[in-house]
């Protein structure tokens, strides 16, 4: 097929998750009960650790910016991949194609490196318990949540810039539900040896890096916590770290699952199956991982909840 410039490229066609009609209503449901979850829990969430001064932790404060950037990380795809089923138009334009990968590298990248900067807080509290209020001050807090901000606009200003140096094929089709940068790069006509390397170098950068420094942070946890004499005291260390390795298994390791077959698969359907499970899945379940076992958040919701009904009394009174 002949390449066509890259201005004459006005519109792509997302062939989403399944092309069968049978399955469409079946497909709307299910992600739209995720979506409401996913941005009715994380809100929740987020309300509770505002309304509640024991939670205005350097621990909590980062995961409320984790719950506002996985509000961000599936409004970035869902609603339009709703839509689109809804209306039956599976047509999303050559800007907005971009705008949307803007935003869900942007947001993605952020919670990669909110659980970066999380698994430092837990080093700290682990390893350095008695300087923890110091280290983990309210302006270094700050610094992490501003640099992740920055380096992810710079992750999605990368991605935006090298997809749109693309002259692409006529054939405009995308197998997933969104945008996705490594099924854009597989429509190019262009050489794209280039700019394969490039995307494996931010990913090395904004992936491994992260996942370099989380490895780290809990290598030196184990080690401090192995020397605990007590088995309650090991138990308690251990605990404290066990939600957030719960989601960065989940992230991280379907993820990499995803990096990985974008490169040696060649059925990408597979990768799109994959992707629902760190973009919609994981996002939905952080709230819940963090409050399952989670005395203050649970007391939290409960004075938030008494609070609200009482509110509501005296309205109608």
């Amino acid at each position: 097929m002949d390449p066509q410039n890259l201005t004459h490229i006005s519109k792509f066609l997302l062939l989403g998750l399944s092309e069968n009609p049978e399955l469409q209503p079946l497909l709307f449901g299910i992600f739209l009960s995720m979506y409401l979850l996913t941005v009715l829990g994380n809100l929740l969430f987020i309300l509770a650790v505002s309304s509640d001064p024991h939670l205005h932790t350097p621990m909590y404060f980062f995961l409320s910016n984790l719950s506002l950037a996985d509000i961000g990380f599936t409004s970035a795809t869902i609603p339009k991949m709703l839509m689109n089923i809804h209306t039956h138009h599976r047509i999303i334009s050559y800007v907005n194609c971009l705008i949307q990968l803007s935003f869900f590298s942007f947001f993605g990248c952020m919670d990669n490196l909110l659980l970066t900067v999380m698994a430092n807080d837990r080093f700290v509290a682990v390893c350095q318990p008695l300087h923890y209020p110091v280290i983990m001050n309210l302006h270094l807090c700050g610094l992490f949540v501003l640099v992740s901000f920055f380096l992810s606009l710079l992750n999605s200003q990368l991605h935006c810039l090298m997809v749109s140096q693309i002259a692409f094929c006529t054939d405009v089709e995308i197998p997933h539900f969104f945008c996705d940068p490594s099924q854009l790069f597989n429509l190019t006509c262009s050489e794209t040896t280039i700019k394969n390397i490039l995307v494996y170098f931010i990913g090395a950068i904004f992936g491994g890096v992260p996942v370099s420094a989380i490895l780290f942070s809990y290598t030196r946890i184990v080690f401090s916590v192995l020397r605990v004499p007590s088995s309650g005291g090991k138990y308690k260390a251990f605990s404290t770290c066990g939600s957030h390795l719960s989601v960065v298994c989940l992230f991280y390791g379907t993820a990499i699952v995803v990096y990985l077959s974008s490169a040696v698969s060649p059925a990408p359907r597979r990768g799109a199956t994959a992707t629902v499970m760190y973009s919609v899945v994981t996002p939905m379940l952080n709230p819940f991982i963090y409050s399952l076992r989670n005395r203050d958040i649970k007391g939290a919701l409960q004075r938030l909840h008494l609070r609200i009904i009482k509110s509501h009394s005296s309205h109608c009174e």
